[in-house]
């Protein structure tokens, strides 16, 4: 019941959302070229809504892919920056400088060596939404948890893939609200990476309507992005909860 949950919940949103923007119209009495009509909006759905949805598609394949990417370097760089030495400090300090550089600022470079094609997104996708996932995490790793942690150390059992499976456990509600939001912010970064110099993707219809000023176009096109990702994230979320039950479940029967 979550997902269709979370799929009511942005329907509710985008339909509030629309219905203020056509009541700003017509009590403005605001012309069809600067907001469109709903007879507008149904037409465009009619005549672009397939190709919208497979842009949408393709969209969103690749924030997946971006997401995953960013999951596997948030993890390395979390496990080296959560180090207590001079490696952890030199590690933590290169991701937290290098954050401090605009996607806008980068982005150039890599179309440069990468071109326009997927490759570039993956790259865009994932540096943009690595980051919350990588202070989480060295967060997460660095965090003892005293009681259970001293048990395995008393008796010599402790090593350090058993340290960090205690403290992900301990933290697994954590790491999952942000797994669902990093999943909100590589949709983002795709998007914005088909915007800025892409030529596929739902970015790319955005950008090419809003070159034409064709807001019902965008409008559908935000409607399409909203559903994807309401998606998306409810497949985290529920993937989460099917992993925390597991693992619960695991500890209750070696407590037994």
């Amino acid at each position: 019941m979550k997902p269709l949950k979370r799929l009511i919940q942005f329907l509710i949103i985008y339909i509030a959302g629309i219905g203020l923007l056509w009541a700003t119209k017509y009590s403005l009495g605001l012309s069809d070229y600067l907001i469109p009509p709903p007879h507008e909006l149904l037409k465009t759905l009619r005549q672009d809504g397939l190709d919208y949805l497979l842009a949408s598609l393709n969209t969103l394949v690749v924030a997946i892919q971006g997401h995953a990417l960013a999951i596997a370097l948030a993890c390395v760089v979390g496990l080296l920056g959560s180090m207590r030495s001079t490696i952890g400090a030199i590690t933590r300090t290169a991701a937290y400088n290098l954050q401090a550089y605009p996607i806008v600022a980068v982005s150039p470079i890599i179309f440069l060596f990468l071109g326009d094609g997927l490759a570039s997104r993956l790259i865009i996708a994932a540096l943009i939404c690595y980051f919350p996932l990588l202070l989480s995490l060295i967060g997460i790793f660095s965090q003892p948890v005293d009681d259970i942690e001293h048990f395995f150390n008393e008796t010599g059992m402790m090593n350090w893939r058993l340290r960090i499976g205690i403290r992900v456990f301990e933290n697994i509600e954590k790491l999952i609200t942000v797994l669902v939001g990093s999943g909100t912010m590589a949709m983002v970064g795709t998007i914005v990476a088909e915007f800025l110099a892409a030529t596929h993707g739902i970015g790319y219809v955005i950008r090419k309507a809003l070159y034409q000023d064709n807001l019902a176009s965008i409008l559908l096109a935000l409607f399409l992005i909203g559903l994807c990702s309401s998606i998306y994230l409810s497949f985290i979320e529920l993937f989460g909860a099917l992993i925390k039950n597991k693992l619960q479940g695991d500890a209750n029967n070696n407590e037994i």
